[in-house]
């Protein structure tokens, strides 16, 4: 079997440590002959790791676009507000796509790619990688078991580790919704197309309230220096102090490897001093919610309740189904995962369900996303989740955000139409369709 051969878009965290790894454990199934990278060094390790020469080299998407076709798929791992043009490029370029999430950044252009998708031919696949993790998996064949006979409602729960708010979305790429996409977008598309894969319906209604209430500069110590790297008064006690986040020499993984490839404490160092990894958590520019409660009807009476919460004690998904016949606690740490079954009958056992740890990232499902995705493109099998499907998710998210900004119930069946209509016309100008 010839490997697929592959271009990489963006080598920061997908696809260096996540995705690209991949082709280095089966170099039978994928070979990267190209990459596209800002950063310099970012570029030059990808490119050394998978033995890529010079000329496949190239410091942007568009760059890599002049050179046509060159590969038989892309991996776009770009930022959130980049997905939609690179996107759109490569599809009519006639790559089939693997794309991270969120689709794009706002929801025509989620919708337009997904058509674009359709209209040329080609793959697209969204990086949704909890439908492929073992934990999630065994929780939707378990709920397909009929264990807890009709499903009457769902309580879900993204809880970031207090660390992580403060690395990506207080200091880092995606604190702002007008540089980037909002939170509940960015961060929990993945939460919502969880919630759509195991209901198995369309939502009818949504609604959402939250705040940025913590990072806040109304809420800085006293004496808090702009710069957490200045000599500040608050340092024993806080707990987003860089230095015990960003300096701990015996630590060198994310999110440290996300602002340098320079270990050393002098590397650590001029990169916070060069970005915004060193500012104070409450003197940011940033703007999304720190928490944030989304509430859903689903078709058929379903009802759910998800929250995304920026302070949590660690890095998990906690979550409670419950039906006519039986209760579903679970929870999900990236690592492993625990599912319990409780019977609603006297006398019956509940269940306990342990789902061991994987051998990537996500609990798995990094490595087995790219799985699939190759599988798909050989025309294996088709993908377990498909471009269409992972566009609910996102409609569910931006009418969440557009809830918490006007105070207003969305209804999805009014709000997918619009966007579907507008998306239609992005295409055709895209593609250089006339006007109807």
């Amino acid at each position: 079997m010839k490997p697929i051969t592959a271009v990489m878009v963006g080598a920061g965290q997908r696809g260096l440590y996540s995705y690209g790894p991949y082709a280095l454990r089966y170099p039978d199934e994928l070979k990267f002959v190209a990459v596209a990278e800002p950063r310099e060094d970012r570029r030059k390790r990808f490119a050394q790791e998978h033995n890529i020469p010079k000329e496949m080299q190239f410091s942007s998407w568009q760059e890599l676009m002049e050179h046509g076709k060159i590969a038989d798929v892309l991996f776009n791992m770009t930022m959130d507000r980049d997905h939609f043009e690179s996107t759109m490029a490569a599809l009519k370029a006639g790559y089939d796509v693997l794309l991270e999430k969120p689709i794009a950044h706002t929801p025509e252009h989620s919708a337009a790619l997904v058509l674009m998708a359709k209209k040329t031919g080609r793959l697209l696949q969204i990086c949704h990688v909890l439908r492929y993790t073992a934990f999630f998996r065994r929780l939707k064949e378990t709920l397909l078991e009929g264990v807890l006979g009709d499903l009457i409602t769902v309580e879900h729960k993204e809880n970031l580790v207090w660390w992580h708010m403060a690395h990506s979305f207080v200091r880092g790429n995606w604190r702002r919704s007008d540089t980037s996409t909002p939170m509940i977008v960015a961060k929990c598309c993945h939460d919502f197309d969880i919630l759509y894969w195991n209901i198995g319906r369309k939502s009818v209604r949504v609604s959402s309230v939250g705040e940025l209430t913590h990072f806040r500069a109304e809420n800085a110590p006293e004496g808090a220096p702009e710069s957490c790297l200045d000599e500040c008064p608050a340092r024993e006690n806080c707990p987003y102090d860089v230095h015990k986040i960003y300096l701990n020499m015996n630590y060198n993984g994310w999110p440290i490897n996300a602002i340098t490839q320079d270990m050393s404490y002098e590397g650590r160092l001029k990169a916070l001093r060069e970005t915004g990894y060193g500012r104070c958590v409450y003197h940011c520019d940033n703007d999304v919610v720190d928490h944030q409660v989304v509430n859903i009807e689903f078709e058929g009476g379903v009802t759910v309740a998800m929250t995304m919460n920026g302070h949590g004690f660690e890095e998990s998904r906690t979550m409670r189904y419950d039906g006519t016949r039986g209760t579903l606690r679970a929870k999900f740490n990236y690592r492993d995962g625990i599912i319990e079954i409780h019977p609603h009958f006297w006398g019956r056992k509940s269940k306990e369900i342990r789902i061991p740890a994987s051998e990537s990232g996500h609990g798995g499902g990094d490595f087995e996303l790219v799985r699939g995705f190759l599988k798909a493109v050989r025309g294996e099998e088709k993908a377990l989740s498909s471009a269409m499907d992972s566009l609910e998710s996102h409609f569910i998210a931006f009418a969440a955000e557009e809830s918490r900004l006007t105070g207003k119930v969305i209804e999805m069946e009014n709000y997918r139409a619009q966007v579907m209509r507008r998306a239609k016309e992005i295409v055709s100008e895209w593609i250089g369709e006339p006007k109807s």
